[in-house]
């Protein structure tokens, strides 16, 4: 296998951890992971029910990018008309390439098109290579929907280096109506309404058995569902035991949850038996995460809730003149607050990748839109799994789920599109409904949770009643007007249809910009409060279910949003204050002293080794950020290592071009950011009084010469190491796996 490490179950002594004994480790037995293929078996008529496999859409390539462009771009015309409309579930590309790492695919729906789109645009589709004199079959899986409506043109990048030697085979477009005429019975990742499992696949009439050493005191969990349209009954039988769940589904493309006590079977050594039954042969059974669990009535949980784009200035926890969030600082008198923690991003995408890897991005490798966690990422999902926790994920972001392989260790995980709440940010509400019914059926299950929420991101308007908490009524008519008035003014590409000026477009439009944000800024207070609203539900439910003492929860930002305090809306093109400073709190009653105020510069990536550490677990080698335990312990800065806090950001191919890489370093009371290759007017080297300026406006780098070029060095060296850890890439990483090591990784989607 491709993980860095393995976690071995074990317990230190630290906290919250110590008062929990070893014995009391939970005992999971994941049928996913003892699935073998042998143990499939079929009813006598069985070989009826073999599923037809219809003809894939083969596409003929009319055009090639001669010396357009520096590496080969193919490009093929579907000439079908759409009379069935589907959605895309994968491409088939058959290739044999002498170099190269990366086959790239990307749809067009327009009538003409030309070879420069591909370049200039995303690439949709990305997958490692295996370079060598055999022909690989490669499949490229969408991570969000694709209708065939808008695929009319189809460019095929074989690879990324200029005088690569390459061989097409074939290309095929598999739309998902075929996809599910063949798919195979076994292990995979499978979605129904964009919920996603960790499923096994059988058949009607097929059989899927298992000889198990059942724990005491145990459960089986499982959700089912079916994509067909006529009834599939599910049924699962254990020797001996008899039948212990019968349950016929008659909806399709909905997961049904069940929960089938296993008493009287503890200790036993049983044969475990599941079955799925139609009257249609072959038709599609879906057995979504199903595990055998033990039941530990004072198991502790973990909670990880972020908020997107939330910067910590405007939470009155951090002095802000408004009550924008009192359920967080409840959270910090209970618990404890860090006064300055660092975002290592500034975009979702790499920072929470950052936050769930605890590594630089840099490192990880996470830099654009195709770009995804390597499958030698181990994350912090992962190491909860590994340790028998049950994991789940809400997503409010496509970057946080299967997009950047960030599904990881999850075995279910919701993606943002299950939501079907239309263009609005404001999640809270919708995952609150969801997460906490889990959480009570989980109880004496010791889980981790990860809930991902979007409200304070533009669209900024929250929801009733928090729209008029600090907004007038009246504001969002003439702010739409203002909107229209300058959008022929707007001259970034990315920020036009959003209707986000920078302060010169305003101007250009005759527009103040203090009375153009201001409806802004009070929105985004509103999406604040009502996001802690839903918070206070959490703390309520978990107060009521006796679980608040078994809890541990930290609340952070993945990075904050710019109010044109340096010209400009949005996130992710600098690494000024407003969007590096973000929250963060830790909340576990009668575990995390009350009351602690961290005033330690710390950092996002600092969150996943302490979490594992207050969970009495070990840390997995190669983590680059530090416990923080030894701050929360009376004492305990003497064993604490202060350290600087960087943080990075790099172009992607989304922004626009004016966006420059950059590096940053906060140490010893000073910020100071690089701008590699700056354009005219901004400066290679800022530096910025941290304590005083946190929104860093006034650049006294020509003050401080000695401490530019000492913080210069820091970066020079953190960048040195950051790339020396990098990790492999899926295609440097697949050379030497076994066909088997590599189809199980594809099947769950870690590897495309």
């Amino acid at each position: 296998m491709i993980r860095r490490s393995q976690l071995l179950l074990g317990f230190l002594c630290a906290g919250w951890a110590c008062s929990r004994p070893a014995a009391e480790t939970p005992r999971v037995i994941r049928l996913v992971d003892e699935f073998a293929e042998v143990l499939v078996a079929s009813a006598p008529d069985a070989a009826s029910a073999e599923p037809p496999r219809s003809s894939a859409e083969a596409l003929r390539f009319v055009e090639v990018a001669g010396g357009k462009t520096s590496f080969p771009i193919l490009r093929a015309v579907r000439t079908e008309k759409d009379s069935d409309p589907d959605v895309l579930h994968h491409v088939e590309v058959k290739l044999r390439v002498s170099k190269g790492r990366n086959l790239a695919v990307r749809f067009s729906d327009k009538e003409t098109i030309d070879f420069e789109s591909p370049v200039r645009n995303l690439w949709q589709l990305v997958s490692p290579l295996l370079p060598g004199d055999e022909t690989e079959t490669y499949i490229l899986t969408p991570s969000s929907s694709i209708p065939s409506s808008a695929i009319r043109h189809v460019f095929l990048s074989p690879t990324e280096e200029s005088g690569a030697k390459f061989e097409l085979e074939s290309v095929q477009l598999v739309f998902r109506r075929e996809y599910l005429s063949s798919v195979p019975s076994g292990v995979s990742w499978q979605g129904l309404r964009d919920v996603y499992r960790e499923t096994i696949v059988t058949r009607s009439p097929e059989r899927v058995s298992f000889e198990l050493e059942l724990p005491e005191n145990a459960r089986l969990e499982l959700a089912v569902g079916t994509v067909e349209e006529f009834p599939v009954t599910f049924r699962v039988e254990a020797v001996p035991g008899g039948t212990l769940l019968e349950k016929t589904v008659t909806t399709e493309s909905r997961w049904e949850e069940s929960v089938v006590r296993l008493d009287g079977l503890g200790g036993e050594r049983v044969t475990l038996t599941l079955t799925s039954v139609s009257e249609e042969p072959g038709a599609l059974g879906f057995w979504g995460a199903p595990a055998i669990r033990e039941s530990l009535p004072r198991s502790r949980s973990v909670i990880l809730f972020i908020a997107d784009t939330l910067r910590r200035d405007h939470l009155d926890l951090y002095g802000y003149g408004r009550e924008t969030a009192p359920t967080l600082s409840r959270m910090a008198r209970e618990g404890a607050f860090f006064l300055d923690n660092q975002s290592q991003e500034t975009w979702t995408k790499v920072s929470m990748s950052s936050i769930l890897t605890s590594l630089y991005p840099t490192t990880h490798g996470v830099r654009d839109f195709p770009d995804r966690v390597p499958a030698s990422a181990l994350t912090l999902a992962e190491a909860y799994r590994q340790a028998g926790y049950a994991t789940l994920a809400l997503g409010s972001n496509p970057f946080v789920g299967r997009a950047t392989n960030l599904h990881q260790g999850f075995e279910v995980f919701h993606e943002d599109t299950s939501l079907k709440v239309g263009e609005g940010s404001k999640t809270a509400r919708l995952y609150l409904d969801r997460a906490l019914p889990w959480i009570e059926a989980h109880r004496d299950i010791p889980f981790f949770l990860l809930i991902h929420v979007t409200d304070p991101h533009f669209p900024f308007p929250p929801d009733a009643p928090y729209d008029t908490k600090w907004a007038d009524p009246g504001d969002r008519e003439r702010h739409a007007e203002m909107t229209e008035q300058v959008r022929d003014h707007i001259q970034l590409a990315f920020m036009k249809p959003r209707g986000l000026p920078t302060t010169s477009d305003l101007a250009s439009a005759g527009l103040d910009a203090r009375e153009f944000v201001q409806p802004e800024l009070d929105w985004y207070d509103g999406s604040i409060r009502g996001m802690d609203a839903e918070i206070g539900r959490l703390l309520e439910t978990l107060e009521n279910l006796d679980l608040d003492e078994r809890v541990l929860m930290a609340f952070l930002s993945d990075h904050g949003e710019e109010f044109l305090e340096h010209g400009r809306h949005w996130h992710g093109f600098t690494l000024y204050g407003e969007l590096t400073n973000v929250p963060l709190v830790l909340w576990g009653p009668g575990r995390i002293p009350a009351g602690v105020e961290v005033k330690e510069t710390v950092q996002s990536i600092d969150v996943m080794p302490t979490l594992l550490e207050l969970s009495g677990l070990p840390a997995p080698e190669g983590l680059q950020g530090q416990s923080l335990v030894p701050l929360l312990q009376s004492g305990g800065e003497a064993a604490w290592r202060p350290r600087p806090a960087f943080s990075e950001r790099r172009p992607n191919s989304n922004m626009d071009r004016e966006t420059v890489e950059a590096r940053a370093v906060v140490w010893e009371g000073f910020k100071l950011i690089r701008n590699i290759d700056p354009p005219p007017g901004l400066p290679e080297l800022e530096l910025y009084d941290h304590a005083k300026d946190p929104l860093n406006l006034d650049n006294i780098a020509g003050k401080h010469a000695e401490v530019v070029e000492r913080l210069q060095k820091l970066l020079e060296d953190w960048h040195r190491f950051v790339q020396s850890a990098r990790l492999p890439t899926d295609g440097e990483a697949v050379e030497g796996m076994s066909s088997e090591q590599l189809q199980r990784l594809r099947s769950l989607g870690y590897v495309q």
